[in-house]
């Protein structure tokens, strides 16, 4: 015969371990897919043809990128 109680038990402990993992603040934040996705987008614009025509000119010219938010004191 099976003993009730301790399969209760141990069915509610797992709940209760299940209840505080999913209700943990940090859950949905992954430090890891924010950096992914600057990588790729880098990676992107450095291996179009538009992107290494940007860079070349940054570099011939000595300036800074159009898409950056540098402020000037002009």
């Amino acid at each position: 015969m099976i003993d009730y109680f301790a399969l209760a038990l141990g069915h509610g402990l797992l709940a209760i371990a299940l209840l505080r993992l999913v209700l943990r603040k940090g859950l949905d934040v992954d430090p890891l897919i924010a950096a992914l996705k600057t990588e790729t987008e880098g990676n992107r614009k450095a291996t179009s043809t538009s992107g290494r025509n940007a860079a070349r000119r940054l570099t011939t010219e000595g300036s800074t990128p159009p898409d950056t938010d540098i402020q000037s004191d002009a």
